[in-house]
């Protein structure tokens, strides 16, 4: 007889992420950003003045520099929209990005954040979650590993650009060369 306890899968299982996870020397520009998470510029704009939620790979340095989002940054822009769509306070998504911050993004896929509308908590298994519900109120979850398998599969279609870790600077993307290459010396 196994002592093992099941997990839910539905929420927990990041198996089919493990292999292929986000490559973190990778950017994605804001137009990009805000498409796939699904949110405005002003929004971005606002969450990144404001430190919700700021590029990790490169951040705005004066006019006419452009910002650059992590995958994991933008799957925290994902979480951050779930929660504002289902009415958290921006004060209570505050704390909760808080929490989520200094984590990886496997870290991450983990968890399923639920909430009663006030309050939002963190939850990695099954009995965390049976938990929150046997106070008998209503609640909501968002399970960040359906997120994460939605957003890995959107963002790969999309521009990105590579990080060079020795100069710290993108190396062109597919745009910015073909742009060098017509350019007239």
């Amino acid at each position: 007889m196994s002592t093992e306890q099941p997990v839910q899968q539905s929420l927990f299982d990041i198996s089919e992420l493990a292999g292929g996870g986000p490559d973190e020397e990778v950017g994605y520009r804001v137009p990009i950003a805000c498409q796939v998470a699904g949110i405005t510029y002003r929004q971005l704009d606002y969450w990144a003045r404001t430190k919700l939620v700021v590029p990790s790979i490169r951040g705005a340095r004066g006019s006419g520099s452009q910002r650059l989002y992590s995958f994991k940054d933008i799957l925290v822009l994902k979480i951050v929209k779930g929660l504002l769509d289902t009415g958290i306070s921006l004060q209570n998504i505050r704390q909760a990005v808080e929490s989520l911050r200094d984590r990886g993004v496997h870290d991450l896929a983990t968890i399923t954040l639920v909430s009663d509308g006030k309050t939002v908590y963190e939850c990695r298994s099954n009995e965390e979650v049976i938990d929150l519900l046997g106070g008998g109120q209503g609640v909501f979850g968002i399970a960040v590993p359906g997120i994460m398998r939605e957003l890995t599969g959107t963002i790969s279609a999309f521009p990105s650009e590579r990080i060079d870790a020795s100069v710290q600077e993108p190396v062109h993307d597919d745009l910015a060369a073909r742009r060098a290459a017509r350019k007239i010396s």
